[in-house]
């Protein structure tokens, strides 16, 4: 069974670090795209970074330059390195990995960023 997990998130206060951590399990093969979405309560989820399965990225612009997206293939991992967080950054980050012809949401995991 297909399993994709997030991790890292927690309450951290305005101006510092969060590793974000998207791993995936019960896959047979590579993992392919995988992209950072987060979303807030009462909005829609909104993406945050990409990256390809050769480790090309792309960025919000808003996020480039405080956030980093990479992976680890041999790990079937990918991570969001989040630097300088802000108030705003507070929300729900999900990750999403192509896995053949479907992707696949984690369940989330919770950034909290406090004044």
């Amino acid at each position: 069974q297909v399993q994709v997990v997030e991790s890292g998130g927690g309450l951290v206060q305005a101006g510092e670090s969060l590793r974000l951590s998207c791993t995936t399990s019960g896959w047979i093969g590579s993992v392919g795209t995988g992209a950072w979405y987060r979303q807030t309560p009462g909005k829609q989820r909104e993406l945050v970074a990409g990256i390809g399965e050769d480790g090309t990225t792309t960025y919000v612009d808003s996020m480039e330059g405080r956030f980093t997206i990479s992976r680890d293939n041999a790990k079937n991992t990918i991570y969001l390195q989040m630097n300088t967080l802000k108030l705003e950054d507070t929300a729900v980050y999900y990750c999403n990995v192509a896995l053949g012809w479907n992707t696949y949401w984690g369940q989330g995991t919770q950034v909290t960023v406090s004044s």
